[in-house]
């Protein structure tokens, strides 16, 4: 049992995650996992893995609605990824819970940081507005799913932040609709792994129920805030700079436990 003050914390680094997901389609599992270990006290890697893979599910579905409705949303490419991703995401989390989580977090840390420069290189890019997925590039689109959905299950993440850099990758299409396509993918991986997770018993019910509750009025915002900056080069600088900023504090924590 967790006493109030361990809720009201994860509630709100919910509406934090949530704010994450709705405005750049990823980074929630980025925040999810250092802010259960680090903030609400989550002792056991492992469960904050697990937990935060069903909220970050849960809550990028939520998101996922606010974006149909705004028509940025290309759902053959999300559940062409989607499918392909899950394979992947199965395999994947099998393996990270294998693996010592704090060696496990170290890792992530590391893999975010490559993301960060490779989304700072190509943050000027305005794609094209009528890329859609086809069998000129569904190999690629295929291959790039499995990959992340390797990534994102073992390390227990949503993949957002891997996912948005692969269809950007695979299809060129603008930031804006790889924020809301990347969604769709982002809801299945982290329910996959979330599945897996909860048949170990590496999930935290109650901490889940008030991190799910923060993150969809979050994701309401991000949403908003997320159409104000398309197409205007931000969105890429800002997920970019909030992966170098996580990453660097979850490096240092990592170093602390080896």
């Amino acid at each position: 049992m967790h006493d109030i003050l361990h809720l009201v914390l994860g509630g709100l680094s919910g509406v934090l995650v949530g704010l994450t997901l709705g405005l750049v389609g990823g980074g929630g599992s980025i925040l999810a996992v250092p802010l259960m270990v680090y903030l609400v006290g989550v002792a056991n890697p492992h469960v904050a893995i697990g937990t935060s893979a069903l909220a970050v599910a849960v809550n990028a579905a939520f998101s996922l609605g606010h974006h149909a409705q705004a028509h940025t949303v290309k759902w053959r490419c999300g559940a062409i990824y989607a499918l392909a991703g899950i394979i992947g995401a199965a395999a994947g989390s099998t393996l990270g819970k294998a693996i010592d989580g704090h060696k496990l977090l170290f890792l992530f840390a590391m893999v975010m940081l490559l993301v960060g420069v490779l989304m700072l290189r190509n943050r000027n890019a305005t794609g094209d507005p009528g890329a859609q997925c086809s069998r000129d590039n569904a190999g690629k689109v295929v291959g790039l799913g499995l990959a992340t959905g390797t990534f994102s299950g073992f390390f227990g993440i949503g993949g957002g932040f891997l996912i948005v850099p692969g269809l950007l990758a695979s299809t060129r299409m603008p930031m804006i609709n790889a924020v809301g396509t990347s969604l769709v993918a982002v809801s299945a991986f982290g329910l996959t792994t979330a599945v897996n997770y909860a048949l170990s018993g590496l999930i935290d019910w109650g901490l889940a129920a008030v991190f799910i509750l923060g993150g969809v009025i979050g994701g309401m915002a991000g949403v908003a805030l997320a159409r104000r900056l398309s197409g205007k080069g931000v969105l890429s600088s800002v997920f970019a700079g909030l992966i170098f900023v996580v990453a660097a504090y979850m490096l240092w924590h990592s170093w602390q436990e080896f």
